[in-house]
């Protein structure tokens, strides 16, 4: 117990460094990362490393996160669109700063886990979907997008379902190494798109999982 409050220390205090605003900051001291950690890994909650988590994928680092999220800028009357909800850590993040998340995860037992966890900790503004999220959700806009796989090239639908002033977030890049987080800004009809930092994700995939 008192190695994890060195470790959760450790980790606000780089959070700190980073000089992320209030209300970013304040979602991560609400929500507990290793309650989305899987049991074999909860030494490594607050580390800087990625962790592996259920169905093949992964769970990136707190500090990658914050970094992204410095740039995503969420108000509190924001529709924020999540394409790969993973552990669900995120999505909880970002409930504690929007009004409402729409999540979309194409594996059954990742939805399944996320809920419970959204559940246990009385976060009901996230909704989580089965689906698949490789071209967005219907007939709906959002505030803010944000894309949590590797895509070879700018996904159509993040130009089309972002609202006028909107921002997304999107790993642009080959499937089998680094890619570029790019962001794009939309004014009216037209988008504007800056690179940030390099990451490494895995791929988007198409369909929905049948076994997992």
């Amino acid at each position: 117990m008192k190695d994890r409050r060195e470790a959760i220390a450790g980790l606000m205090l780089r959070l700190r460094a980073m000089g992320l605003p209030h209300p970013l900051m304040a979602a991560f001291e609400a929500i507990p990362r290793q309650n989305f950690v899987p049991i074999m890994h909860l030494e490594e909650s607050y580390g800087q490393g990625q962790l592996p988590i259920e169905c093949g994928q992964i769970m990136v680092s707190a500090d990658q996160i914050a970094r992204q999220l410095m740039e995503f800028d969420v108000q509190k009357n924001h529709r924020v669109l999540e394409i790969g909800t993973g552990s669900g850590y995120q999505a909880a993040l970002l409930g504690h700063m929007a009004d409402r998340v729409i999540s979309l995860e194409r594996y059954r037992t990742l939805v399944d886990k996320a809920q419970q966890r959204l559940s246990g900790l009385g976060i009901e503004n996230v909704q989580v979907q089965l689906a698949d999220g490789s071209g967005g959700t219907d007939d709906q806009t959002f505030d803010r997008i944000i894309v949590n796989c590797a895509c070879e090239k700018m996904p159509g639908f993040v130009s089309d379902q972002l609202a006028s002033g909107g921002l997304a977030i999107v790993p642009v890049g080959p499937s089998d190494g680094r890619q570029m987080l790019r962001k794009v800004s939309k004014t009216g009809t037209r988008a504007k798109t800056e690179d940030l930092f390099e990451v490494r994700m895995q791929p988007i995939m198409s369909g929905v999982s049948k076994a997992i």
